[in-house]
């Protein structure tokens, strides 16, 4: 550790395998904060106000020599946002990238990579793609939604209610999530495990990110490939047949996108949610007194600790500025929606309460598309825990909590808990129903039927990643 005229920084000393394969990155710059390592996850508050005394953005280092500029307010935010004209998601502009500055083994790139979907598109192309996105989740039933994730809540809370503790992120919050998505998207569970894994990798971005990202390629290009031969009452199967005509390889990026946007952070704000109602004595109170107050929990957390904390990642098609501070064409320029959100110069938290003005989704033309539907389950999610297990206390002081590292998202590694255990009822009715087969219109493409066939009803450190006991779980070992 070091000491800039902005505060510490970290400093990785010669020879640190952080440097090992990067030889031809930007060299190190102690002026440059590190949106990676123990002390970024450990306190990314203070990283992001020594940002902001740089301005309305600020470079930042994302991993060993991968430079980008992260903006750090809520105008500066939104003015990129809202102006595709000036600032394009597509990545092929990444100039660093392009010339091989940053190598193609980063751990970030696949998190930054081009992908043809509707995130690294703009214009017409991005219209085509969003609208067959938006079209296939329209003929979710969201009735039929809250069922399936109160029946998948309540499969998973039989199995470990009994115990009486639980790591809610490794034995709920996590799995959850995927139950939701393989349903709604028809995934088997052979297929399901294989994307857990890889996804979870890719959003750590460590020494994995690469492997995992063809790990992830493999498990959709199999998911796409069973659909095209038996198609069924499915979000992939209706992305399919959608008046767009997407490709295989389409098809292909579209499912990556929602399965980055409908797995990782979900399970974040279902367990950054579940953190605030057990460990912050605005809401803990309310919960002992039998109110329980989830919405406006999960707003909080949307507001201070989102999912994703720092991305939407643009380029500047000529150099630009932001409030006044320059950004150079071609080069990564992040939004961080924890630091928008935060952002000194909003009105006061007792003056923000209802208000759902943050930026956790995102805004302007790519704003997420899922919102309401992802809102909805991880309500769902916390609502029937604490139903359940309405005793559940933290196992550990929530200062103890350890976070996983990675400039991108703000996650939990495990979220341990204890509560008097329960006796579990055999044969638990469910509440769930089919999905809505009936086609939502929409101004981006023509309305038309689609013809499938209907489908038949923070622990100790020597533990094994979250993810490798969730892929054994799902794999019914």
């Amino acid at each position: 550790m070091t000491t800039s005229e902005t505060g510490p920084v970290s400093v990785p000393p010669p020879g640190c395998p952080a440097h090992a394969g990067h030889e031809s990155a930007a060299p190190y710059d102690p002026s440059v904060e590190l949106l990676y390592g123990p002390d970024f996850a450990a306190d990314p508050a203070s990283f992001y106000e020594r940002l902001r005394r740089k301005g309305a953005v600020a470079p930042v280092e994302l991993a060993p020599g991968v430079r980008a500029h992260l903006v750090t307010t809520y105008a500066g935010a939104l003015e990129v946002l809202r102006s595709p004209e000036r600032f394009s998601h597509d990545s092929r502009r990444w100039r660093a990238l392009a010339d091989g500055t940053v190598p193609a083994d980063s751990p970030v790139v696949p998190m930054m990579m081009y992908r043809p979907n509707a995130l690294w598109s703009d214009g017409d192309e991005h219209a085509r793609l969003r609208g067959a996105i938006n079209d296939s989740l329209g003929r979710v039933d969201p009735n039929a939604l809250r069922g399936y994730v109160e029946e998948s809540a309540d499969t998973l809370i039989d199995v470990f209610g009994p115990q009486g503790e639980a790591d809610l992120l490794g034995e709920y919050g996590a799995i959850l999530p995927l139950l939701v998505f393989n349903k709604l998207f028809g995934c088997p569970r052979e297929i399901g495990s294989k994307l857990v894994d890889a996804m979870s990798k890719i959003f750590d971005s460590n020494a994995d990110a690469e492997k995992a990202n063809m790990m992830l390629v493999e498990a959709i290009a199999e998911l796409v490939a069973l659909k095209r031969k038996e198609p069924r009452q499915d979000v992939t199967s209706w992305l399919m047949a959608h008046p767009a005509g997407l490709t295989d390889e389409e098809m292909m990026h579209q499912l990556v996108l929602l399965m980055g946007a409908g797995t990782e952070p979900q399970q974040n704000l279902i367990c950054n949610g579940l953190l605030l109602l057990l460990s912050d004595d605005r809401f803990a109170g309310d919960l002992a007194g039998g109110s329980m107050p989830i919405e406006d929990a999960l707003d909080e957390v949307l507001w201070s600790d989102p999912p994703m904390a720092n991305y939407c990642v643009h380029y500047a098609i000529h150099d630009e500025e932001i409030d006044g501070c320059p950004v150079p064409e071609g080069e990564p320029v992040l939004i961080s929606l924890a630091a928008a959100n935060t952002d000194p110069s909003l009105v006061r938290d007792d003056q923000r309460g209802g208000s759902r003005a943050h930026l956790a989704w995102s805004a302007g033309p790519h704003t997420c598309p899922a919102k309401s539907p992802a809102r909805l389950i991880a309500a769902v999610a916390v609502e029937k825990l604490l139903d359940r297990l309405p005793d559940i206390e933290l196992a550990v002081d929530s200062a103890e909590l350890m976070w996983r590292q990675g400039p991108f998202h703000r996650a939990l590694a495990a979220l341990p808990v204890h509560f008097p255990p329960i006796t579990v009822t055999p044969n638990r009715n469910s509440g769930a129903s089919a999905w809505n087969t009936t086609p939502t219109p929409s101004s981006s493409t023509p309305p038309a039927p689609t013809s499938t066939a209907r489908q038949p009803e923070s622990g100790p450190a020597d533990r094994r990643p979250w993810w490798s006991s969730l892929a054994r779980w799902w794999r019914g070992q």
